[in-house]
């Protein structure tokens, strides 16, 4: 099934305005397999249907149904295994001298789907109690989809989902088979919460993040969102604190506010530039 342009016109328009995300040429094929879910639920024939529909007033509901259709919410436990190996050997050390005096760490994860990342994190401080014991870890997951939020609100996950990056160990360990599918204990659901937010809006409390992963997200931005979006991030991380981005983005040509580590290419650390955009201006992103 085709879409001509002005139908994907509206439709990128919609999600644009929504997320921020781009629906852009090698995007446009997905289009129709996204979208057939929906089009038997509501009865549409086609896109130019759909445009049609949507273009009408008072159809929100069909509206935000597009979007979450639209929005890739693919993820797993511990997706690009090295990279939270290095977190564990090296970011989260870094951190817990840094920290020494307070004992607290908070942590965002920025377009956390459906809460995958922000567990694996936890149980990464679950299997370190020598070093973590009587420490306050705050895990704060957020993204755009409110779909994806309620299911990791939940901590609820099906077989396939489940056997997605964890070992046998970790899966006993850290859950439970439940009739509803494999539950998270309240071992590291305790160290998590979960909120629907837009990274271009104003970063989740409590403002000042230790590391912040934004990972895979700021694929789907143009030039300049993805430099808002960096902004945002810059202002809610902590000058010594530490940014982990997805395996095919970087920092470099992007934005002032990061620049490389020691590390490798995932882990960035924020410039003296970073420093002075904590209160930028809201970007404005509808609901």
């Amino acid at each position: 099934m085709g879409v001509n342009d002005a139908s994907h016109a509206i439709i990128a328009d919609l999600l644009a305005q929504k997320t921020g995300q781009q629906l852009t040429e090698n995007r446009r094929w997905r289009v129709s397999t996204a979208l057939a879910g929906l089009f038997r639920e509501f009865g549409i024939d086609n896109i130019d249907q759909l445009a049609c529909m949507l273009e009408r007033p008072g159809e929100q509901h069909l509206a935000t149904k597009v979007v979450e259709a639209l929005l890739n919410n693919e993820t797993y436990f511990f997706r690009d295994h090295v990279y939270f190996m290095t977190l564990a050997n090296q970011v989260l050390p870094d951190l817990a001298r840094k920290r020494a005096s307070t004992r607290k760490l908070s942590i965002w994860s920025a377009g956390c789907s459906t809460g995958q990342e922000a567990l694996s994190l936890a149980m990464i401080f679950a299997e370190q109690p020598g070093r973590w014991q009587d420490w306050d870890i705050d895990i704060v997951g957020t993204d755009v989809s409110g779909k994806a939020i309620t299911t990791a609100k939940t901590g609820c996950y099906s077989q396939f989902e489940i056997q997605r990056g964890i070992s046998v160990a970790q899966m006993l360990n850290f859950f439970s088979e439940t009739p509803r599918g494999w539950q998270a204990s309240d071992r590291i659901c305790s160290m998590t919460r979960f909120q629907q937010q837009s990274i271009l809006d104003y970063p989740p409390a409590p403002g000042r993040f230790d590391l912040v992963l934004c990972r895979n997200v700021l694929l789907y931005f143009d030039r300049p969102t993805r430099a808002s979006a960096f902004d945002r991030v810059a202002g809610a991380l902590a000058q010594d604190g530490w940014l982990m981005l997805g395996a095919g983005e970087s920092v470099v040509g992007q934005t002032e506010r990061f620049e490389s580590s020691e590390w490798g290419s995932a882990i960035y650390k924020p410039t003296s530039v970073a420093s002075r955009v904590a209160h930028s201006p809201r970007i404005a992103v509808a609901r």
